[in-house]
């Protein structure tokens, strides 16, 4: 399914590796473990088995109406803020908070995975020192690298748009959870592309409202 894992055109490099990287998040997210966290107590009912499109059309939405839209893209907006402001606590202060974030702990362990992972990776850049000082509360347990967070700081330290940046992060978690389940429920490549443009239509829009509140601007096209 070429079409469906080629990343957005005009992506920085340093952010195709990160994207790259949260393929076995998407995996984790679309197998059946995940789907039992992703619906986890009492709102379970709100995500279904997987057996066909519809059903993928559904969690995918309720995914993006409770855990991308008011968890993730605004915790990625933050911490570039933070980062952007050198502000290294409130970095700190964020990383803790989403520990405490009930939809995120059936993924902790990827998703810190993946931040660790970035972080490793950026540890020669010592000039940025906001992110060694992250890094070095990570290490010490004082910080999670939640992989939202870590994104938000790759955004600011190479200052890359942050508009693009989260449509970027929304299209692919949202692609990776369609090929991860693709083949499974034996969904043609034309059914993949087509649910994927269905759900990226709602993006730009919701980027906007997320970067719009933190900034107090004008709505922009991303």
């Amino acid at each position: 399914m070429n079409s469906m894992t080629n990343q957005p055109k005009g992506t920085p490099p340093v952010v195709e590796e990160f994207l790259g990287d949260l393929a076995p998040l998407a995996a984790q997210l679309g197998s059946a473990e995940g789907l039992v966290a992703l619906g986890g107590g009492t709102v379970s009912r709100r995500f279904h088995r997987l057996t066909d499109l519809p059903s993928l059309r559904r969690c995918l939405r309720d995914y993006q109406s409770q855990i991308l839209e008011p968890i993730e893209l605004p915790a990625i907006c933050r911490a570039h803020g933070h980062a952007s402001r050198h502000e290294i606590r409130e970095v700190i202060q964020l990383d803790r908070q989403l520990a405490t974030e009930p939809w995120l702990q059936g993924f902790a362990t990827a998703s810190q995975r993946v931040g660790k992972m970035q972080l490793k990776r950026l540890r020669p850049l010592r000039d940025q020192r906001l992110l060694q000082r992250y890094l070095r509360a990570v290490q010490a347990g004082e910080a999670h690298a939640w992989h939202t967070v870590v994104y938000g700081l790759i955004l600011s330290v190479y200052s890359l748009p942050l508009r693009q940046g989260l449509l970027s992060y929304a299209q692919q978690t949202t692609r990776g959870f369609i090929c991860s389940v693709a083949r499974p429920l034996k969904l043609a490549e034309r059914e993949c592309k087509g649910l994927f443009d269905e759900l990226s239509a709602d993006f730009p829009a919701a980027v906007n409202a997320i970067v719009d509140s933190s900034t107090g601007s004008q709505p922009l096209l991303c």
